[in-house]
């Protein structure tokens, strides 16, 4: 039986949590997926055998993205493995702990916005570069990740990932417009209160009866938004920010 593809998608930090979520069901969905990780290659790698066992071909990548070499060489090896990337999810991120703005330090916050920021720009560049009709693509869709944080500030936690995360709204609203009429879509989720294991289970304990669905939610709804965000059933949504976060 002939492979058949819907498409090349590229997901950082696509080794666990809501990226892997999101690579799985990419697969289902008739995508061959690229899996970035920054640390963990065993995890990616089961995730990729999970995707080839789908039927649609998997391969992983580890590299920083926020930085743009390793970002470069990243998506020349999506080129020549599967082909050029059609959908971006920039889901890698990091929270940068639990501190008030004034205990923070130069290199933490150099740290957070380089991923956070930095590596979401560096990402959709050369996915542009790529999809832009500009630049003799034939269109694409790329998702970024914000966070309810942005709009409630994580006063005394990390104000500090709520700016980046602010960011990554103004970034998708601009972007969507820049290249509207290149075929390309630019969406954003901003997740509520999930259930992965970047949430501390003190935390996640003590909101979860604070939540109006009383609940946390779970990585497959986080993908399940991000899928249909990419999908032709969203062909007139661009520049959206689209909440999964229970109710706000």
């Amino acid at each position: 039986m002939s492979h058949i593809s819907k498409g090349i998608m590229l997901v950082t930090g696509g080794g666990r949590g809501i990226g892997a979520a999101i690579s799985l069901l990419a697969a289902k969905c008739g995508y061959d997926v690229c899996i970035n990780y920054s640390t963990n290659s065993d995890r990616a790698r089961a995730i990729a055998a999970q995707i080839e066992k789908a039927g649609q071909k998997a391969m992983v990548f580890q590299a920083d993205v926020a930085e743009e070499a390793q970002v470069a060489d990243m998506f020349q090896a999506i080129d020549r493995k599967l082909g050029s990337v059609t959908a971006l999810v920039n889901n890698a991120g990091i929270s940068g702990g639990s501190t008030r703005v004034d205990e923070l330090n130069e290199r933490a916050l150099d740290r957070m916005f380089g991923v956070n920021i930095k590596g979401t720009f560096l990402c959709c560049k050369e996915a542009l570069l790529r999809m832009s009709t500009r630049h003799g693509g034939k269109g694409g869709s790329i998702v970024n990740f914000s966070s309810a944080a942005a709009r409630l500030g994580a006063a005394g936690r990390n104000v500090h990932y709520a700016a980046s995360k602010a960011a990554i709204n103004t970034l998708t609203f601009g972007l969507a417009q820049e290249v509207a009429a290149e075929g390309v879509r630019v969406n954003a989720i901003s997740p509520g209160m999930i259930d992965t294991e970047m949430q501390d289970p003190e935390r996640l304990a003590r909101m979860v009866p604070l939540l109006p669905m009383r609940r946390a939610g779970s990585p497959e709804e986080v993908a399940q938004a991000a899928l249909w965000l990419m999908s032709d059933e969203a062909s007139y949504v661009s520049g959206t920010i689209l909440d999964v976060s229970g109710a706000r």
